[in-house]
């Protein structure tokens, strides 16, 4: 049997862990891989983003692309800052959807296809139910926003201890059919899935085309991490890709604080372990 292949432009490279280092040093890093395509982390110091407006896009760009190199999603900070899709307090709420509406302009100008998303956490000591409204209700205004602009959101499960609303594929099903939009679709985070005990045949089965965007790193079932350095079947899930005709994007989310002090050797051994599977290579 012929060894599966993933697309090279398909791989995104991303910038989380090169939080300690310039925009300007992860990019050469990409380019020197050979990578056509990142997913910008869209944090300090590269990308400034918050309710009030964005800055600089139109430089940003140009250094992305002065490098060979497109943003083909942008990810806004949503986990750890304090802005987050499910906010409960009335100024809250205005803030957190001038942030996301912020970052949906700030990918239009980037020239990005996706944004990710996620659910946000909702209050561990609220009713579920009613968090979750909440959650439907801002995704659908800002998928609103997105087809205006030109960009698709792509809406990730998180883990249990970050959220008690999207956490696994039957909630992804459900936020996904109950804000019923043409500009939401899938994002599968593999750290997630694998924590969830899920299979990327049963988010193919569920969601099929409806998956655009990925976070594809290895893990064990914990962490994002490098390639080769968790316990999952790299060559299995490629062939699962290839199996079932995806040519979405594979974002490298890398995380785990092991990768700071030196990114640019985790990206490359990262690369080296993926790129056996790139097409005519």
């Amino acid at each position: 049997m012929a060894c599966p292949t993933i697309r090279r432009d398909q791989v995104d490279g991303m910038n989380i862990h090169w939080a300690q280092w310039s925009l300007d040093a992860f990019l050469d890093c990409q380019a020197r891989l050979g990578l056509t395509g990142i997913e910008l982390w869209a944090a300090m110091p590269h990308l400034w983003i918050d309710c009030l407006g964005y800055y600089d896009a139109k430089r940003i760009r140009h250094k992305i692309e002065s490098r060979g190199l497109v943003a083909n999603v942008l990810c806004p900070e949503n986990v750890i800052s304090p802005y987050q899709v499910n906010p409960q307090e009335e100024l809250y709420v205005d803030r957190c959807r001038a942030y996301f509406s912020n970052g949906i302009r700030c990918a239009a100008e980037l020239g990005c296809t996706c944004l990710s998303i996620n659910s946000g956490w909702g209050y561990l000591n609220e009713d579920r139910e009613e968090a979750w409204k909440r959650t439907r209700d801002m995704l659908r205004s800002l998928a609103e926003l997105a087809q205006v602009e030109g960009v698709v959101l792509t809406l990730e499960s998180l883990r249990p201890q970050e959220s008690q609303l999207v956490v696994t594929l039957a909630d992804t099903k459900r936020m996904l059919d109950e804000v019923d939009h043409p500009n939401l679709k899938a994002m599968v985070d593999t750290v997630a899935m694998s924590v969830s005990g899920e299979t990327l045949d049963q988010w193919f089965d569920c969601l099929g085309s409806d998956i655009r965007n990925m976070h594809f790193v290895d893990c064990n079932p914990y962490g994002h991490l490098v390639w080769g350095d968790g316990d999952r079947s790299l060559g299995n899930w490629i062939q699962t890709l290839s199996n079932r005709g995806y040519d979405g994007f594979l974002g490298q989310e890398i995380t785990d604080e092991r990768y700071l002090l030196d990114p640019a050797a985790a990206d490359f051994r990262n690369v080296h372990n993926l790129e056996r599977y790139f097409e005519d290579e």
